[in-house]
């Protein structure tokens, strides 16, 4: 058979014909295989289409075959099953500040590692309020930028931006340029945070990444001076509610039994409970204490209270009694 313009692509257009169109529900058998070579102008004979599936299952494609009168082929096991990609699929669309645009391109290119047949089942459109539908897809390239930085320990430059009553951004007035030792991005309600280390506070900072513009990774080496060596960022984000900047004081705090994995989700699995009466348990943890934190108190109701110390519980009563009066 005289081989076409096209023939040193056969095994190429025979992986991706595999890849695209078959699973366990979906087969090709090798006449089917030949005729799709066909329109893209590749000549093939079933023996070497049975050869091409051999050098594809020896490189590592899990090619089954239903064996029958006309054998069927299907790929199986794939780098991400189904779940896990409708699994990544949810996480995209319910993250706040990727854009419906940019949302709808990134999960038809998750439907890529699955086949046609099964990508449809990605776009199930998970309910999110309180999307941003005005964000600019440049926050994506700051994103990675602001990884290169963490990685090469350069500090970064950034204005951050505000908002006017008709909602459209901008950059805060006679504020100077942000000039910050990058150190970790951080996840939290939704959105992206970078933590930054301030030397002169010997604390860290936020800034919600989304409202970061122009950010430049500066020559300039992090100054961690002052931080301490043994000290686990991750750990330390635990402390903060909605990323408020505050200080950090130690609070003992009683919640109902019920609350349990609300408070494990929160601190984290190695937060100590002091006391278990049977009907509730006491934490004392690390928090920065502000309005995000009397917010979340709120929420729980009465299944949480505020022991120790005094000075937090009274704070929490007048931020109340605010509330009450402005309404």
């Amino acid at each position: 058979m005289p081989k076409s313009e096209n023939q040193k692509l056969k095994l190429l257009y025979l992986q991706k014909m595999l890849l695209e169109e078959t699973d366990e529900e979906h087969t090709l058998t090798v006449n089917a295989i030949i005729e799709r070579l066909e329109i893209v102008g590749i000549k093939a004979e079933r023996k070497s289409i049975y050869d091409d599936i051999k050098d594809l299952q020896k490189f590592g494609m899990d090619i089954i075959c239903l064996r029958c009168r006309a054998n069927e082929y299907f790929v199986g096991n794939r780098d991400f099953s189904l779940s896990e990609l409708k699994l990544l699929a949810d996480v995209v669309e319910t993250s706040k500040f990727i854009t419906r645009k940019k949302i709808i391109k990134l999960t038809k290119k998750l439907g890529t590692l699955s086949c046609c047949h099964k990508a449809k089942t990605l776009q199930r459109r998970v309910l999110m309020r309180n999307r941003i539908e005005n964000m600019h897809d440049s926050v994506y390239e700051v994103i990675d930028k602001l990884h290169r930085a963490i990685a090469a320990k350069k500090k970064v430059s950034f204005n951050y931006w505000g908002w006017n009553l008709d909602e459209h951004e901008k950059i805060r007035e006679n504020v100077a340029k942000c000039i910050v030792n990058p150190c970790v991005l951080s996840w939290d309600n939704g959105n992206y945070f970078l933590a930054v280390y301030n030397n002169e506070a010997e604390d860290f900072m936020y800034y919600r990444v989304d409202k970061m513009a122009e950010v430049t990774i500066l020559k300039t080496a992090c100054n961690f001076t002052n931080m301490k060596k043994d000290i686990d960022v991750s750990v330390h984000t635990k402390k903060y509610f909605g990323m408020h900047i505050g200080k950090v004081r130690k609070v003992e705090l009683y919640f109902d039994h019920s609350l349990l994995g609300v408070v494990i989700d929160r601190f984290g699995q190695a937060v100590v409970i002091k006391k278990n009466d049977g009907i509730g348990f006491i934490i004392s943890v690390d928090i920065i204490v502000n309005s995000a934190f009397f917010a979340w108190l709120v929420e729980l109701g009465t299944n949480a209270k505020i022991l120790e110390p005094e000075t937090i519980l009274k704070e929490f009563k007048e931020y109340l009694c605010n509330i009450i009066k402005a309404k």
